[in-house]
């Protein structure tokens, strides 16, 4: 039987970081690894893994409190928590966003966390777009405006194109 308890989870993480071609190291906090995700819509996701007595917890930072359209951004999220397996949504004190969830340590091994990993980059990247449309659409619009008018490059933008040019 294998080791449930912080150690065998750290022992069992730490050997699992080492087979997969990701960034990471160890954050500031006893027991937590910070391992950066790349991505597609987003260039990079960087997820805390911390390890405690009992459980792993996952956590990453999805988008920042919306500037606009607050109950059709949150209900989205709410819809997408449904879909993740072992994750969800949550909300800080200041309306940011981030994708959460636990496993107990005995769970901790290379599938497991490619598995938790994998959908934690799925909720944070894919969803990324679809909620900078949604909460963000009007600063987009200025900013492109903003950019046009000077000549500047718009190419972090463009995948919005079709929904800011006038």
């Amino acid at each position: 039987m294998t080791d449930g308890g912080a150690d065998g989870a750290s022992a069992r993480l730490t050997a699992y970081l080492e087979s997969v071609d990701l960034g990471w190291e160890l954050g500031g906090r006893p027991g937590e690894y910070v391992v950066t995700l790349p991505g597609e819509q987003r260039l990079r996701t960087v997820v805390s893994l911390l390890v405690r007595e009992h459980t792993t917890s996952v956590s990453a930072f999805v988008i920042r409190n919306p500037d606009e359209n607050h109950e059709a951004f949150y209900r989205h999220l709410l819809r997408r928590n449904l879909r993740l397996p072992g994750l969800a949504y949550a909300v800080d004190g200041h309306g940011d966003v981030f994708v959460r969830g636990a496993l107990p340590n005995e769970a901790v091994d290379a599938t497991r966390l490619d598995e938790l990993l994998g959908a934690l980059l799925t909720a944070a990247d894919a969803a990324f777009n679809e909620l900078l449309i949604l909460g963000f659409r009007s600063s987009m619009r200025r900013e492109w405006a903003w950019r046009v008018s000077r000549g500047e490059s718009t190419a972090n933008l463009e995948a919005f194109r079709h929904l800011l040019e006038d």
